[in-house]
């Protein structure tokens, strides 16, 4: 039984990895703010890009699967290298920037949590708290291999899924307000427009398709493959709506029906407790942890497989330069506990603005999908080219919305 366990896991670890990527702390807070001010009227929005995820996943890994090449790697190939490097530059960067943020709310989560359990009723300290995670971190990264990552990438999505299921359950709202959010809906203003480009933007950035085709690269994967990589890809895309709705049901069956809003994840423990009680807000902040990690570990290991990727060379996890690159991604998680700052509007700003590099980077494999002399007998079919062209108008609609709410904002 364990042995088909570990076989099954095995098999849709790239998906995994997505889930664990992907399902982090801004993705908890985007949809807490949205389950807390709107209840659950935006989840059509969060639908629909979770459906054009999952195709454009399955559009990724096929190029990757004929070809043999990465996103990356084609990008430089057939469009120059500044193309490339416009990419890498901007995946590293934002990443980096990311880690911050997530390790930042972890933490903070985490210190607000244990202000009982402290002497001073301070909580733990911040700092102490992204060391220890810090070197956690690290030592699974020095101590594994390609498959060790998979299996503490399950480990971190299985506690985290649990977690948010439980806590819905406990919290969660009428069944007729979930299906009221299918309800098509434009934003109404710069608030709503911001937060539903940010739920896009966590659910369908670019780097996450980018990773993609790194995975199925990896994981050696043929066209008699195709069959387990849309499995995968349903999996993945599947895990990715229900523990974002579960977190969006969370806030909107306590925090909505009260008008109590969320603008960062410590709002959520302190108002979730009185309503849900200890309970229930621990199984959250538990989940939150999970989540911070499952998505810090894939992060702090992108550098060195992205820049192997572009310079189209061995993936070596335990090169100096590996392990340089690994290390200061985890110093990037140290910059908030150390020099203070609020990260969450940061995260959010960031998730909507990755909104807006999505279409670039889909027309880019829509053109490469499409080109006989690459695909073959394989070239994107009319349904194909149909979904790539929808999901690029719904992406370049929610990078406007992203634009105005950030312009709203200001």
């Amino acid at each position: 039984m364990l042995k088909r366990i570990g076989l099954f896991i095995a098999a849709i670890s790239p998906g995994l990895f997505l889930i664990g990527y992907n399902i982090g702390t801004g993705s908890i807070t985007t949809m807490a703010a949205a389950g807390a001010q709107y209840g659950m009227s935006l989840t059509l929005p969060l639908a629909l890009s979770c459906i054009f995820t999952y195709t454009l996943i399955i559009a990724f890994s096929r190029y990757t699967i004929v070809t043999g090449k990465t996103a990356l790697q084609s990008f430089r190939e057939h469009f120059g290298t500044g193309w490339a490097v416009f990419v890498l530059v901007s995946l590293l960067f934002s990443e980096w920037v990311s880690s911050a943020g997530v390790m930042a709310v972890v933490t903070q989560v985490v210190q607000e949590w244990s202000r009982p359990l402290t002497a001073s009723g301070e909580g733990w300290s911040t700092l102490l708290l992204a060391i220890l995670f810090g070197v956690l971190l690290y030592a699974l990264f020095l101590n594994g291999s390609h498959r060790f990552f998979e299996k503490v990438l399950a480990v971190f999505v299985g506690l985290m899924g649990l977690s948010f299921v439980l806590t819905m359950f406990m919290v969660i709202p009428e069944p007729m307000e979930v299906i009221k959010g299918l309800v098509p809906r434009l934003p109404q203003d710069s608030d709503t427009a911001l937060l539903t480009a940010g739920m896009v933007g966590t659910t369908m950035g670019a780097i996450l398709y980018v990773v993609r085709s790194i995975l199925v690269q990896e994981k050696g994967w043929t066209l008699n493959d195709l069959k387990a990589e849309k499995r995968d890809a349903a999996i993945s895309a599947s895990m990715m709506f229900l523990l974002s709705i579960a977190v969006m049901a969370s806030a909107a069956g306590t925090l909505f029906p009260r008008g109590l809003a969320v603008n960062n994840a410590i709002d959520m423990v302190v108002l979730l407790e009185p309503l849900a009680g200890k309970f229930a807000v621990s199984l959250f902040v538990f989940g939150i942890v999970a989540a911070g990690l499952s998505s810090l570990f894939p992060i702090i290991l992108l550098a060195p497989w992205l820049i192997a990727d572009f310079r189209s060379t061995k993936r070596d996890m335990r090169s100096k330069s590996s392990r340089w690159l690994v290390l200061l991604g985890v110093l990037f998680g140290l910059t908030v506990p150390i020099f203070g700052g609020r990260p969450v509007f940061v995260m959010i700003l960031s998730q909507a603005l990755a909104a807006v590099a999505s279409p670039v980077v889909l027309i880019l494999m829509g053109i490469l999908l499409n080109k006989k002399e690459i695909m073959g007998e394989h070239v994107a079919s009319k349904s194909t080219n149909a979904w790539l062209i929808i999901a690029i108008l719904f992406t370049a609609v929610m990078a406007v919305s992203g634009i105005v709410g950030i312009i709203g904002l200001f």
